[in-house]
């Protein structure tokens, strides 16, 4: 297995998470340049590692092993949950650059449909220190049956504050569209576009955008009701549509509903092709 990771020594702050846990913050690298850990698509990265210890989402315990996060011959980015010593190992990404308003396009290259129902793989926004106001600045796409083996629909979309451990969920704010399914099996291109007055998700067959089969589409804009981000005893301000602050990351992630083993006991891993951001 060839890797062009360059692992460095991390510090790891814990922030706040969209599932009832807390996220880690972007770990600070040693290099004074603050490129970060890898280099995957036009961007530095750094890997997040909880040093052994449970950290959110989940809570997980993170790791910045080479086999579990690399890039191969082509450039591709591999992430994986691996089981050494009886312990789940998950991994994440985070970019050195902060992003702002614009288009996220990623490229996903693996079968997606074979990921186990406890298994969620992530690709959304992130700040860790915009809770108060602006809900963490976190807009999502996760693949995932959530826990529900039956579950054909495996695209989430989703844009905080989404309240799930409320009886009464801000169901608004979240949508599983129905899809092409079958189409997962391949490489798709899966985008959002952000602006102050709307975000809209595309899900495309093939590695193009825009690709000329859709397979699945939402929208969601300032109409909607704004609603407050709950989570350990703190609440942020109402939000409607949140907005990227000067420490907005991105973040791809692969990780286990709750820390629970899959029930398969099998190892998962998914594959990236590519990321690109266009400026609004």
């Amino acid at each position: 297995m060839s890797t062009k990771v360059i692992f460095l020594s991390l510090s790891v702050l814990i922030g706040l998470s969209f599932i009832s846990c807390k996220q880690s913050d972007p770990p600070v690298p040693d290099d004074p340049s603050g490129k970060g850990d890898l280099y995957f698509s036009g961007y530095y990265w750094n890997i997040k590692n909880s040093n052994g210890t449970q950290a959110g989402p989940g809570p997980n315990i993170f790791t910045n092993a080479p086999a579990n996060i690399w890039l191969d011959a082509s450039n591709m980015l591999h992430l994986k949950i691996t089981k050494t010593n009886n312990t789940w190992l998950c991994s994440e990404i985070i970019s050195s650059k902060a992003f702002g308003y614009g288009t996220y396009i990623f490229t996903t290259a693996s079968d997606l449909t074979i990921l186990n129902e406890k298994t969620i793989f992530g690709l959304f926004t992130w700040n860790s220190y915009s809770f108060q106001t602006q809900a963490n600045s976190e807009v999502d796409i996760e693949f995932s049956r959530w826990n529900a083996a039956s579950d054909s629909l495996l695209i989430t979309y989703s844009v905080q504050p989404v309240w799930f451990d409320n009886p009464s969920p801000y169901v608004e704010r979240t949508r599983k569209p129905p899809m092409q399914v079958s189409k997962l099996h391949g490489a798709c291109t899966h985008m959002f576009k952000w602006t102050p007055a709307m975000i809209t998700w595309e899900t495309y067959e093939g590695d193009s955008y825009p690709g000329t089969n859709l397979l699945s589409s939402w929208s969601f804009n300032n109409t909607n009701p704004p609603r407050n981000k709950l989570e350990n005893g703190l609440i942020s301000n109402p939000i409607v549509i949140p907005a990227p602050e000067d420490s907005t990351n991105v973040r791809f992630n692969l990780w286990l509903l709750n820390g629970q083993a899959p029930s398969n006991n099998q190892e998962q891993e998914v594959v990236l092709k590519s990321f690109r951001f266009i400026p609004l």
